[in-house]
């Protein structure tokens, strides 16, 4: 298959790397640094089932749209920070616009696909999540990668009852990738699995940032690790503003999950020790504006955001 990667920091160029190996085309965006340390030597992508060391064909998004029509593609992958969603389908919106290219979007939060779907409509977006990976930028060109990175994809919302074209597409997807040794399933209900993600970022991410703990110290930890179980609660009730019914199973589930996995930095941590803006608004923010449109009452989350600004870690929203 032809895959366009916007995005191809850790997460985007761990899949980039595994798609490559498996006999795939495909094209890398990003830019900076990063770009030009690929353009002139090459990805290196570390992971412990993998050690890529290749040249690939990556460009900023100027130079995409100058050699290349959205429909030379079969799928573009968005593995941008939530942040970075909406200028850059402004930046690209002339390009893509004309064209057919489907979008699956492997990012945080639960407000990318409205935002795909009300700039391309609905038939060409996927929704989709990247489950149990960290994945960050070494240096320029260098990539580590820890985890099975799975992926979790569906049609956005969800498939109607009539014959959808997504569907087809789907199937080739989760083969491809499965192929690829990335490990993939399909979800008739992407928005529930969208949510259930929200749950641990919401869970550990802005907490991470806040007390510079990795996710196994945070949730193991006497003090932190009930407060990572009250956002996850608080995440959950949020969801009911969007129609999704998350059950103290699914929370219990979700907690069970993050404490288990590896002790990873979480993305949002990384950040802040990188100085780089936060993704707070997609993840804590997303909670926030749920549980107020319901009235709910949402304390730890509130307090960790405040508490994240008063440090200087988070600009405020305008």
């Amino acid at each position: 298959m032809k895959f366009l990667i916007i995005g191809a920091g850790g997460i985007g160029a761990y899949y980039g790397a595994r798609l490559i190996e498996a006999g795939h085309q495909v094209v890398l965006v990003a830019r900076g640094e990063h770009l030009r340390a690929m353009q002139q030597r090459g990805l290196k992508v570390r992971h412990e089932s993998l050690n890529f060391n290749q040249a690939v064909t990556a460009f900023d998004a100027g130079t995409l749209m100058r050699h290349y029509g959205p429909d030379d593609f079969d799928v573009a992958l968005l593995a941008l920070k939530s942040t970075a969603t909406a200028p850059v389908l402004e930046e690209l919106s002339g390009w893509l616009k004309p064209g057919r290219l489907p979008v699956l979007s492997l990012q945080n939060g639960v407000d990318n696909e409205p935002l795909l779907a009300e700039a391309l409509g609905n038939e060409r977006v996927i929704g989709g999540l990247a489950v149990r990976i960290g994945g960050h930028i070494l240096e320029p060109g260098v990539v580590e990668a820890e985890g099975p990175a799975q992926v979790v994809m569906g049609a956005w919302p969800m498939e109607p009852e009539t014959p959808d074209t997504r569907a087809d597409l789907l199937q080739r997807l989760e083969t491809c990738f499965n192929g690829a040794g990335i490990p993939a399933r399909t979800s008739p209900d992407i928005r529930t699995e969208l949510w259930r993600k929200l749950v641990i970022n919401n869970g550990v991410n802005p907490l991470s940032a806040l007390t510079l703990l990795d996710t196994r110290s945070l949730t193991h930890h006497a003090e932190f690790g009930p407060i990572v179980y009250g956002l996850m609660q608080e995440t959950a009730e949020a969801a009911r503003a969007d129609g999704v019914e998350l059950s103290q199973a699914d929370i219990d589930e979700m907690h069970e999950l993050i404490r288990s996995f590896n002790a990873i930095k979480t993305s949002m941590l990384v950040d802040r020790e990188k100085g780089r803006p936060l993704e707070l608004d997609s993840i804590a923010g997303a909670v926030l504006d749920r549980c107020r449109h319901q009235d709910v009452a949402a304390p730890y989350t509130e307090l960790v955001m405040a508490l994240l600004r008063h440090v200087g870690a988070a600009p405020r929203s305008e």
